[in-house]
């Protein structure tokens, strides 16, 4: 696991609070099927909670929407590589 990202529990969820997704609507981060994710991850990458929604988000095996700047694809990919796989 890389060292800037951490596991995190469900006690742990300050970062929702700052979030910059909260400013903004669900449809933003949860696009319909063949839209642009590119917003959305332009927003994430601004966002101070992005590593800790990324390991939320890999945690909770979310499998819809952009979720720490990555789409569901992305993930899918990164838990690949973290399997070694």
């Amino acid at each position: 696991m890389p060292k800037n990202l951490t596991v995190l529990t469900d006690h742990d969820l300050s970062w929702q609070e700052t979030a910059l997704c909260a400013q903004t609507g669900a449809e933003f981060f949860f696009p319909e099927p063949g839209s642009s994710t590119r917003d959305a991850k332009r927003l994430c990458a601004a966002c101070e909670g992005r590593v800790a929604c990324l390991e939320y988000a890999l945690t909770h095996d979310e499998r819809f929407g952009v979720w720490g700047g990555l789409s569901e694809q992305e993930r899918s990919e990164l838990r690949l590589r973290r399997a070694g796989r």
